[in-house]
């Protein structure tokens, strides 16, 4: 296979992992929230809808993708959006999953 093959399919299954990461409505309810600031593990449980256990484990997969970056202080464990430019990502991804009527061209 010829590097930039190889190089084009190592870079499209290391971003799968992330995207894979975040591919569930729980996660990316989370991801928006952490958009907005930092929030600690009852704060997210209680926007997630969700029992600690849950989200503890979506809270895992996220970490481990690279997507967030924790803290704790004290008894708080703080969680935060390991990259600022999410706020794009999902503009972009909000622009591609409007209606057709309301479709904007991406100013990206």
């Amino acid at each position: 296979m010829p590097p930039k093959l190889q190089k084009l399919k190592s870079n499209a299954a290391a971003r799968s992992s992330i995207v894979k990461a975040m591919a569930h409505p729980s996660r990316l309810l989370i991801m928006e929230s952490l958009m907005h600031g930092e929030h600690c593990v009852s704060e997210l449980t209680e926007m997630a809808g969700c029992d600690v256990t849950t989200l503890s484990k979506h809270l895992a997969v996220m970490k481990r993708a690279g997507l967030l970056v924790s803290e704790k202080r004290g008894l708080n464990v703080y969680y935060q959006i390991a990259c600022p430019c999410f706020a794009e990502f999902f503009r972009c991804i909000d622009l591609i999953s409007s209606t057709q009527e309301t479709r904007m061209r991406c100013a990206c």
